[in-house]
């Protein structure tokens, strides 16, 4: 079906179990997840699906390094147990990528390699490899771009990549086999409220300008970043929960970065993490966090931004 007909089958049906409000990952996720336990779903979607957040990440597929150090052993479990199903679900978009981290001294070496053996263990059946540990000469082989001073050797360790707008686009489309109704360009601009409980949403096609009604006793919130705005026509009174911040990444020829191995910085001067990734035949470097006024649809990266990478 085209948009045009989705459209109209929405129209027709008018009344769904669900209604999701937000084309990225976790309102893709959502749809394909309750369609396929055979609930009637539509998602509404007010631009491009994956436009926002979804389709700005750092490309990577992982249990989360920085939670195994912070003793969060649960969601590293749960993120590499995701990661293994990503890899047998979609193999021919998520692919295993090595990593090195430089080490500057013995303790570091240990200290890493011990943390990864672990990361490895948890993964149990879904590792994708051994970690292990370099000599600085064969880790100077590996990354001949490093900086020799002070380097005592490496630690590698495997994680996955994906290209995130394929899933996600790939998602909608398994959404669409399974009978789901996934409309772009159809903003909410307001619930549909009875006794205090939201019955639905009032939707405009932004092609059109034409208004239309959906009802559904359940109405999920996944526009990320713009969750506020939805939460606010449900009840004017709220306290906002979400804080502006943004991360940037930036894109920088191959020569940056020689061969396919990816290089992961543990620690930055302010306690960050940051990925130098081999991408597209390019190199892609990020990410940051840094608190913003207010929330936008194209964000552009600060000049301090660019100058901290």
């Amino acid at each position: 079906m085209n948009r045009e007909e989705l459209l109209k089958e929405a129209i027709k049906i008018k009344s769904f179990d669900l209604i999701i409000i937000g084309g990225g990952a976790t309102g893709v996720g959502a749809c394909v997840d309750a369609r396929s336990r055979g609930l009637n779903v539509l998602l509404l979607e007010q631009h491009d699906f994956g436009k926002g957040t979804s389709s700005k990440s750092t490309k990577l597929i992982h249990g989360g390094l920085r939670y195994l150090e912070q003793g969060n052993i649960k969601l590293v479990k749960e993120g590499l147990k995701e990661r293994g199903l990503l890899m047998k679900n979609a193999p021919h978009l998520v692919k295993r990528k090595e990593f090195l981290i430089p080490v500057f001294s013995l303790f570091e070496k240990f200290f890493y390699w011990t943390g990864l053996k672990l990361y490895d263990f948890l993964a149990f059946s879904l590792s994708l490899g051994s970690s292990r540990i370099l000599s600085k000469e064969s880790t100077l082989s590996m990354m001949k771009n490093l900086n020799a001073k002070d380097l005592k050797g490496g630690v590698t360790y495997f994680d996955a990549q994906f290209d995130d707008c394929r899933l996600l686009i790939t998602l909608v489309k398994t959404a669409f086999d399974l009978g789901g109704i996934c409309l772009n360009y159809i903003k909410v601009i307001d619930l549909i409220k009875t006794d205090g409980l939201v019955k639905g949403v009032i939707a405009q096609d932004l092609l059109t300008m034409t208004i239309y009604e959906f009802s559904s006793d359940v109405v999920l919130n996944a526009t990320g970043v713009f969750s506020d705005e939805i939460r606010l026509k449900s009840d004017p009174s709220l306290v906002p929960m979400i804080a502006p911040s943004q991360g940037i990444h930036l894109v920088l020829p191959k020569r940056f970065l020689e061969g396919q191995t990816a290089l992961m910085i543990p620690k930055t001067s302010d306690g960050r993490v940051l990925f130098v990734i081999p991408w597209e035949g390019s190199v892609l470097i990020g990410t940051t966090d840094t608190l913003k006024e207010h929330f936008e649809y194209e964000p552009e990266p600060l000049d301090e931004e660019i100058t901290f990478i």
